[in-house]
């Protein structure tokens, strides 16, 4: 432990999420300090229409000191 989970918009490719899965592991394990092999990474993708159940219940929903970093979008401007 520790896992990565990353959810966003379909349209990557299988090579863009592979590069950004190895850059994620890359930062996790130099910034707390733990080796590569306890780390695992998911990639999730969602349509636009999705994503507006995705992001209440991941962002909206979470309650305070959960969300290190705040979206500055709308969602439904995705549809």
């Amino acid at each position: 432990m520790p896992h990565i989970s990353v959810k966003m918009l379909k349209g990557r490719s299988e090579e863009q999420k592979e590069r950004l899965a190895a850059a994620l592991v890359k930062t996790l394990t130099q910034e707390l300090h733990c080796s590569e092999q306890h780390v695992t990474c998911a990639i999730e993708d969602y349509t636009p229409a999705e994503w507006q159940t995705v992001f209440k219940e991941e962002i909206t929903d979470k309650p305070a000191g959960k969300i290190y970093k705040k979206a500055e979008y709308d969602p439904k401007d995705l549809l």
